[in-house]
C-alpha cells in the first residue's frame, strides 16, 4: 500500500511500490495485491484516509489477505488505528526490511546489529502493546496491571538496548584494531559500495573466487567480506564487499551498521558498482551518495563502474555513462567483459597511494586536517606548540591543497 503525493511522480512512485514488491519476495512473502491512494499528505490516524482504510480491509477479508504492507514507516499510533480497522497484520517498509535483515545475518557481528535495529524500533511503539489492559481512569490505586506491564518490559528493552549497543562498542573495537593491522600492510583498501542488487558480490566472487553467497535479490548478503587482491602491475589491494543501500533505507538501521559500514568510511577507494540494466539507476546512484554523506564518507577517490551491461540493449547508454562520468568503466561481472579496463582505472586510482607525504599545518586549519582524515589516510600526526606535524597519504584531489604545507614526499614501503 502506497500514498501518492502531489510532489512525486507517478513513475517514482510506481517504482518505488514494485521496490515494496521485490522486498516482500526477499522476505518469502507473495504480493497478492498492490493499492495507491493520492492525497498531499498522510492523515494522522491511518496514514491513508478512513474510508480507504475500511475499503481496503473488506477486500483483504474477502481475498484472505494475511498481512498488509506500506510503503512508507508508520507511527506507532497509525499501526495501532489500521490493525483495529484492518483485523490483519500491519507492517511498514522499515519492518519489511529489519525482517529480511533478520533473515540474512549469519555472523554475530550482524545479529547483534540487527537486534539493535529492530529494538530501536519497538521501544517507541510498546505502548500500544498494552492499551487493551490500562484503564481508562487516572490516580492513586488505578494503575492498570498493562501500564505496569509496559513498564517492565520498557526497562527491558532498554537494558538490552544499553547491553546491544556495549557489545557492538567492542566489535567497532576490535575492527578498528582488524583495520590498524591493514593499515601497517601500506596496502589500499578498496570497498565495494553500491544500491541493493547492484552485483557487488557477484564481482568480488570474479575477483577473487571468494564464494561469496550472490543471488538476483535484494540483499542477498549482509556480513562483509574482505579478501586480498593482486592487480596486474603487481599492486595488492584488500577488497572488501559491503551490505547493499536502498532508497528510504531506515536511519536507525544505518545507525545499528556503523560497525560494519564503517568499512566504507576507512576506505582509500570506493567501487561504486551500479546496475546500468536497471531503468532508474541514476536515482539508485544518488540513493547510495544519500548514504554516503550520512557515513561521512562521500568525497572519496571513487571508481564508478556501470555493471550488467550484457542486459542492456541500447549500445549508446553505456557511451553515455562513460562519458558523463570520469573515472567511470562498463563491465558484465556475470560474463568477465570489461575487467581489464576496471583494473586498470583501479590501477590508476590507487597508484596516488603509494605516494607518502609529511606536511606541516598551522593548528587553526582544522577543517583541512578533518578533510584529510575522511578522504585520505592519516599515518601519524603529533602536536608542536602551533603547527601541526603529519604523515599522510593525500588522494589526488586534496594535493592542490596541502602543496604549500608539503615538507617531504616520498613512496610508501610495500609490504607482505
Amino acid at each position: 500500500m502506497g500514498l501518492e503525493r502531489p510532489d512525486e511522480s507517478r513513475w517514482d512512485h510506481a517504482e518505488s511500490l514494485q521496490e515494496l514488491g521485490e522486498l516482500v519476495k526477499s522476505a518469502g512473502g507473495e504480493v497478492v495485491d498492490t493499492a495507491i491512494q493520492r492525497q498531499p499528505a498522510p492523515t494522522a490516524a491511518y496514514y491513508i484516509g478512513p474510508g480507504k482504510a475500511n475499503e481496503l480491509a473488506a477486500l483483504c477479508k474477502k481475498e484472505n489477505v494475511g498481512t498488509v504492507i506500506f510503503n512508507d514507516e508508520l507511527s506507532p499510533a497509525q499501526s495501532r488505528n489500521l490493525e483495529k480497522v484492518f483485523e490483519r497484520k500491519i507492517l511498514d517498509r522499515t519492518q519489511l526490511i529489519l525482517d529480511i535483515f533478520a533473515q540474512r545475518a549469519k555472523s554475530k557481528d550482524g545479529k547483534l546489529q540487527i537486534e539493535l535495529a529492530q529494538l530501536q524500533y519497538l521501544l517507541p511503539r510498546l505502548t500500544g502493546m498494552w492499551t487493551h489492559l490500562s484503564r481508562q481512569s487516572g490516580g492513586i490505586g488505578t494503575r492498570g496491571p498493562g501500564e505496569t506491564q509496559l513498564e517492565v518490559d520498557r526497562r527491558r528493552v532498554q537494558e538490552k538496548i544499553a547491553r546491544l549497543s556495549r557489545e557492538l562498542g567492542e566489535v567497532r573495537q576490535q575492527r578498528s584494531v582488524q583495520r590498524q593491522g591493514r593499515l601497517r600492510q601500506h596496502w589500499p583498501i578498496c570497498s565495494f559500495v553500491g544500491y541493493t542488487n547492484a552485483g557487488k558480490s557477484t564481482l568480488l566472487n570474479r575477483m577473487t573466487s571468494a564464494g561469496v553467497y550472490a543471488a538476483d535479490q535484494l540483499f542477498a548478503t549482509l556480513d562483509p567480506t574482505t579478501r586480498q587482491f593482486v592487480l596486474p602491475n603487481k599492486q595488492k589491494l584488500l577488497l572488501t564487499d559491503t551490505v547493499g543501500f536502498l532508497k528510504q533505507l531506515p536511519h536507525h538501521l544505518i545507525e545499528s551498521f556503523k560497525a560494519t559500514l564503517e568499512e566504507v568510511a576507512e576506505a582509500d577507494l570506493l567501487i561504486h558498482v551500479v546496475d546500468l540494466s536497471h531503468p532508474l539507476y541514476e536515482q539508485q546512484m544518488a540513493a547510495v551518495q544519500t548514504v554516503l554523506e550520512e557515513l561521512n564518507a562521500w568525497g572519496k577517490q571513487m571508481v564508478v563502474v556501470f555493471n550488467k551491461i550484457d542486459k542492456v540493449t541500447n549500445p549508446a547508454l553505456v557511451e553515455y555513462v562513460l562519458h558523463k562520468h570520469p573515472d567511470s568503466v562498463a563491465i558484465s561481472a556475470v560474463t568477465g567483459e570489461g575487467m581489464g579496463e576496471l583494473f586498470g582505472e583501479i590501477e590508476r586510482q590507487v597508484k596516488s597511494w603509494r605516494l607518502r607525504v609529511r606536511l606541516v599545518l598551522p593548528n587553526h586549519m582544522t577543517a583541512l586536517m578533518a578533510e584529510l582524515h575522511r578522504v585520505g589516510r592519516v599515518l601519524d600526526v603529533s602536536y608542536q606548540g602551533d603547527t601541526i606535524s603529519l604523515t599522510a597519504h593525500v588522494p589526488p584531489q586534496l594535493q592542490g591543497k596541502v602543496k604549500a604545507y608539503v615538507v617531504e614526499e616520498g613512496e610508501a614501503p610495500e609490504r607482505g
